[in-house]
């Protein structure tokens, strides 16, 4: 049976508060009209005159019609936050240890829920999908392993994951904002603009060469950012500060998506450079410069 339909109607709602059934949590709330509060239908609180009680489908729909959460409410509000920031940091830990990309169903299946609800839970959180960040962490790794001495860019792509070279390729702009061979030789005939800025987690270097966007760095001081992009791109010709890359950069950080975007790969990636989390963003601010 479906649990949700057994909550549908009032009646049902309120014979569950008043058994305090647990398994009613999650699927409703009710509110007390005469303390403003708003509980779980398990509150072991004192039960209130059914004439005072409303019901509301979510936590959100009760404050959205002026009710605030009770403590216990705020409690569980918190506990299932930490509970979801916990599967998805385990789902991101399984996803860097895959030698290749992990499938949908695999995931899930080791999180313990279908594929539809930790996709849902997965880009909800981090505001990436399970796919867009694996794509993300082997463009991290493949920069670490093109970086690497005396290794050739075949055991590079191999290395982060990539099946096949022609895979590889494919999305060589993409992930590196130029071809490999060119990022192995520190840039070499590259011609990189950046601009610098600020956003809520410090200075960002947002850096772009002919064929995409090649780094974006985040860190305290931008004049460590420029050496690290000059250090990454050692024989690239660097342009700072021109009105089309000051144009679009600060642009990326318009919206909270962005910055949980960058609030997980800091905590994954440790600061260090990354820049496919934003593709979708930059390609967009791409095709509105003049």
């Amino acid at each position: 049976m479906n649990t949700t339909t057994v909550y549908e109607t009032e009646d049902a709602r309120w014979v569950a508060v008043q058994a305090r059934d647990a398994a009613a949590d999650g699927h409703f709330v009710y509110a007390v009209r005469t303390t403003g509060v708003y509980c779980q239908p398990s509150s072991t609180a004192r039960l209130p005159k059914r004439q005072n009680v409303e019901f509301f489908d979510s936590a959100e729909a009760a404050v959205a019609a002026g009710y605030r959460p009770s403590r216990r409410a705020r409690g569980d509000q918190t506990s299932a936050a930490v509970e979801r920031a916990a599967l998805v940091a385990r789902a991101c830990r399984l996803i860097e240890e895959s030698e290749t990309p992990p499938q949908l169903d695999d995931l899930a299946a080791e999180i313990g829920m279908s594929p539809f609800h930790f996709h849902r839970l997965f880009k909800a959180e981090t505001g990436l999908t399970p796919k867009a960040y694996s794509s993300a962490y082997r463009a991290r790794k493949l920069r670490e392993e093109l970086s690497a001495p005396n290794a050739s860019v075949t055991h590079a792509i191999y290395g982060a994951g990539f099946n096949s070279n022609s895979r590889f390729y494919e999305a060589s702009d993409q992930l590196l904002g130029m071809r490999a061979r060119d990022y192995r030789a520190g840039g070499a005939g590259a011609v990189i603009r950046f601009a610098v800025g600020q956003c809520t987690l410090g200075a960002i270097l947002v850096a772009q060469s002919q064929r995409g966007i090649c780094a974006i760095l985040l860190g305290d001081d931008p004049d460590l950012l420029v050496r690290d992009l000059q250090d990454q791109f050692p024989k690239a010709q660097l342009i700072g500060g021109d009105d089309g890359s000051n144009s679009w950069s600060p642009r990326l950080w318009a919206s909270s998506k962005h910055r949980r975007l960058a609030c997980i790969c800091r905590w994954t990636f440790r600061a260090r450079p990354f820049r496919n989390e934003f593709g979708g963003c930059c390609a967009r601010f791409r095709r509105a410069r003049p």
